[in-house]
């Protein structure tokens, strides 16, 4: 099976707010398989499904580092239901805007709900980088993406450079 591109900014479909998973299924266990493929060869630390193209609410992630055992996640209709007041800055980066890093200011802790690969209802209480990730892969969900988190000068900038890059590769 071929690797599933990822989208690239300027790509309207990243802006896309993306719909509600009804059932998990098959189809939605062999998209988070695509999913991780795309994410592991990226690599990359987490994806949204917009990323490759499809508008629904289906987050991975893996967060175990190179020489560790892998630590695959699925977040199905991720939501966030609580945020802690306390604020973290952490630097991120997008498999959707390649080698370009920022740091962001974000909730420090986070409550997520979710549904797991066999449909059942989950919390997890998210602190440091899971809890980035998380808040970064469900902006992904809503059409937000961690460049809007930054000035308007900065996100301009990116926007360009990026739009500039894909005019030339269509030539």
């Amino acid at each position: 099976m071929a690797i599933r591109d990822i989208l690239v900014i300027p790509d309207k479909k990243l802006r896309l707010v993306s719909q509600p998973v009804a059932n998990v299924d098959g189809s939605i266990r062999k998209l988070a398989e695509e999913m991780f493929e795309a994410m592991y060869d990226a690599p990359g630390i987490g994806l949204a499904a917009i990323q490759i193209g499809e508008p629904v609410r289906v987050v991975t992630m893996d967060l175990a580092k190179k020489d560790e055992e892998k630590q695959p996640q699925v977040f199905i209709n991720p939501e966030i239901v609580w945020s802690s007041d306390e604020t973290s800055l952490h630097e991120e980066g997008c498999l959707s805007i390649p080698d370009y890093y920022e740091e962001v200011k974000r909730p420090a802790e986070v409550k997520v709900k979710y549904l797991d690969l066999e449909g059942r209802l989950q919390e997890v209480h998210a602190r440091d980088l899971l809890a980035t990730c998380l808040q970064h892969e469900i902006d992904h969900l809503n059409g937000v993406l961690f460049i809007d988190h930054l000035s308007k000068l900065k996100r301009d900038r990116v926007i360009k450079k990026y739009t500039k890059i894909a005019k030339q590769a269509a030539e």
